[in-house]
């Protein structure tokens, strides 16, 4: 059946409560929350990958800039989404400034700026999953519609994915756009692309701009961002994990539930939190495949933007006496406790 609206619920999001739950029942995987500084050590390779690859294809045609930029650099650029998502929990370093320099850092050879954009968004977006009006996660009612449940329509939305991305910004009333921050994203952004430009040429440009849009967009990868909250099994569970083989090249990001449940696990962990607390991560449904998820979403008709769960209500941690001893053991960064 073709959907023509979101699916409306009263229920809360199901991660806190499944967080008190694991923490009573398995109280060792307190042990796994922390910091992994070797992540850093990542970001500097990617980004040296990314860079030496421009610099390789600066005079190349453009079947190999293209060839390369959607076989390698989207992988590259995709695994850099993740450590920008690692530094916007702060799991990298324990100061919050040090997070953003790294996070900074890691979005440079993606062109535009964007890592502490996503810090703002993708913290609300944990602490009211499901709010139309302060989850950037979910699509414009008219972006929804807009695509349909057509094959073309779904194409052109991962295609075009970060601009659409874009244009859920002017909802979300709560949320700072601009700061001292996103100043520094932004000339850091053009100062590098500038250079890259100077020194390697436009080709070297548009390597890095296609590798960006592929990492996102038209592509296998494409298949993490419906496996995440969108609802392919059903209309009760809509938070999924992937298991599949792609988590080694993406540091195990399609670990969604897991980290949900617990955003201070740093990624080197989230498969070992799964196996500490398996009877509760082995009722869930997931899925082993990012490619064979993404041609589903794009023929299948059943399945659309529509296909995600709203909410009213806002999903905010109250700091009661009972909850207290639970937000204590998670160590959630502050602005994660809105």
């Amino acid at each position: 059946m073709k959907r023509t609206d979101f699916v409306y619920v009263n229920t809360p999001e199901p991660h806190r409560g499944r967080t008190r739950a694991i923490l009573k029942a398995h109280p060792e995987v307190r042990q796994l929350i922390g910091k992994n500084p070797l992540s850093f050590w990542v970001i500097l390779g990617l980004v040296g990958l990314l860079v030496g690859l421009a610099a390789l294809l600066a005079e190349a045609s453009w079947w190999w800039i293209i060839g390369v930029a959607y076989c390698v650099g989207a992988f590259a650029d995709h695994a850099l989404f993740v450590m920008i998502h690692e530094c916007a929990h702060r799991l990298i370093f324990k100061s919050q400034s040090a997070n953003r320099l790294a996070g900074m850092l890691a979005n440079l050879p993606q062109i535009f700026p964007s890592s502490i954009s996503f810090e703002k968004y993708h913290i609300k977006h944990h602490s009211f999953q499901g709010n139309h009006d302060l989850d950037a996660d979910l699509p414009n009612h008219w972006e929804a519609k807009l695509i349909n449940n057509y094959f073309v329509g779904k194409a052109i939305w991962f295609l075009f994915y970060p601009i659409f991305q874009a244009f859920r910004v002017s909802r979300l009333k709560e949320i700072k756009p601009f700061d001292g921050w996103t100043a520094a994203n932004w000339a850091a952004q053009i100062a590098f692309t500038a250079a890259v430009w100077y020194f390697l040429g436009p080709k070297a440009v548009a390597f890095l701009t296609l590798s960006f849009f592929f990492s996102v967009g038209l592509h296998p990868l494409g298949g993490r961002w419906i496996q995440e909250h969108y609802l392919t099994h059903n209309e009760e569970q809509e938070t999924f994990s992937y298991y599949g083989p792609l988590n080694t090249v993406a540091f195990n990001v399609g670990y969604h539930n897991e980290h949900h449940d617990f955003p201070s696990v740093p990624w080197n962990k989230l498969p070992e939190l799964k196996q500490q607390a398996l009877p509760f991560y082995d009722s869930l449904k997931s899925h082993n495949s990012w490619t064979a998820l993404w041609l589903r979403f794009l023929f299948s008709r059943e399945l659309s933007l529509f296909s995600r769960i709203v909410r009213k209500n806002r999903n905010a941690v109250k700091l009661t006496d009972e909850s207290k001893p639970d937000i204590e053991l998670l160590k959630r960064p502050a602005t994660e406790m809105a």
